[in-house]
């Protein structure tokens, strides 16, 4: 009888915890689902906030252009530009120029002066030392005109001097 007692109680204790197993299941499950309409809600909150700040830039921005149309109306006395005030071709500015006055200094040139063969050095000649400096070979332009760049316009549109030492120390 013992036996059979013993048995029963491990039985109840079983399907004691496979109750509380199915419950914890179900709980998760609850959980889980309640954590996920709330993070629903959380990213239509903050595309609501999104929207907010986006219109009240909006608004801002209008009453803004009401104000400045406002102040160049009356203050400064700024129109739309009209069709007639647009040039047709380059003549018609240089009409609208006046020459220089009689006492007007000259334009400000500037020239260069050609500074001849230059041999650069290497960019790691100290390193190398003079063996290994006069392997490398420094890529020239081959025109001198490339050198002599007359702007900084077209000193940055001229592809950079790369020499060998350089290519192997950036591998």
């Amino acid at each position: 009888m013992t036996t059979h007692t013993s048995r029963l109680r491990q039985i109840g204790w079983l399907v004691l915890l496979g109750a509380c197993l199915a419950a914890f299941l179900a709980l998760t499950f609850k959980v889980n689902a309640v954590k996920s309409d709330v993070r629903l809600v959380e990213r239509q909150i903050i595309a609501a906030e999104r929207a907010k700040q986006m219109l009240e830039t909006e608004f801002q921005t209008r009453a803004n252009q009401h104000q400045l149309a406002n102040w160049n109306r009356v203050e400064f006395g700024y129109s739309a530009p009209r069709a007639d005030q647009y040039l047709e071709q380059e003549r018609q500015l240089a009409v609208l120029g006046t020459p220089r006055g009689i006492g007007a200094p000259q334009p400000i040139r500037v020239a260069m002066a050609d500074a001849g063969e230059s041999e650069e050095e290497g960019l790691f000649d100290e390193w190398l030392g003079s063996d290994d400096a006069k392997q490398v070979a420094v890529v020239q332009p081959a025109e001198p005109s490339r050198r002599l760049a007359s702007s900084l316009a077209q000193r940055l549109a001229q592809p950079a001097r790369v020499s060998v030492a350089a290519a192997e120390v950036g591998q």
